[in-house]
């Protein structure tokens, strides 16, 4: 005798992960060459847009201040625009370099055009009258930085002590011309400097004639 229950089957299989593949329609797919094994055809890399975050507002100055702060500084008469326009509030900033700034200081700003026809900016600190100049020091400022912030202060210390003070923007920083931040080649800094620095001696700087020390940053 058969003594086997038949009993109405609940159970369903899972479906086989195969099944649950993402299926290509035949005219997305393309074959390995010289098989018949198919495969999806690439898509398109995704793109990214990159745009540059708008400046914040400065707290504490005007709107017409914040206005020029916030203008495209890529090329050097927007930079001079901004310099002059907060030459004052740089001077009230709560830093040591400029609240122990020592008073007296000669200082002297000019323009030189280079042997590329880019008018490079230059300046000069000097002990106050009737201190005796023990020589000179001729400063490079690092990369996307200029010699009129917070060397300004360093200077000033270093005028003190008896030293006059050259430095410049190489091109492209500061307030020199050329596109701001731009180095085509860093031999074009070297040369800029060695021009420079030739001319200011040349116009007969008492400080220059003594012993000369070149400080760098950073580049």
């Amino acid at each position: 005798m058969d003594l086997r229950l038949t009993l109405p089957s609940t159970f369903l299989p899972p479906e086989s992960p195969l099944l649950l593949r993402k299926c290509h329609p035949p005219t997305a797919l393309r074959r390995w060459p010289g098989t018949d094994r198919a495969f999806p055809a690439p898509r398109s890399a995704p793109r990214l847009a990159v745009t540059a975050k708008k400046g914040a507002v400065i707290e504490g100055v005007s709107d017409e201040m914040n206005a020029i702060a916030s203008q495209n500084l890529d090329f050097a008469p927007a930079r001079r625009r901004v310099r002059s326009a907060f030459a004052q509030v740089q001077q009230q900033l709560d830093h040591c370099l400029f609240k122990m700034a020592p008073s007296g200081i000669r200082e002297e700003e000019w323009y030189e055009r280079n042997s590329r026809g880019l008018e490079i900016f230059c300046k000069s600190w000097l002990p106050k009258p009737g201190v005796r100049i023990k020589g000179a020091l001729c400063f490079c400022h690092g990369y996307g930085d200029t010699c009129t912030f917070f060397f300004e202060g360093i200077a000033k210390h270093i005028a003190a002590s008896g030293y006059g003070v050259y430095a410049v923007d190489h091109p492209g920083f500061g307030l020199s011309e050329g596109l701001h931040g731009y180095i085509p080649s860093f031999d074009h800094i070297v040369d800029n400097v060695i021009e420079q620095y030739a001319k200011i001696k040349g116009a007969s700087h008492k400080a220059l004639s003594l012993s000369v020390i070149a400080h760098g940053e950073t580049i």
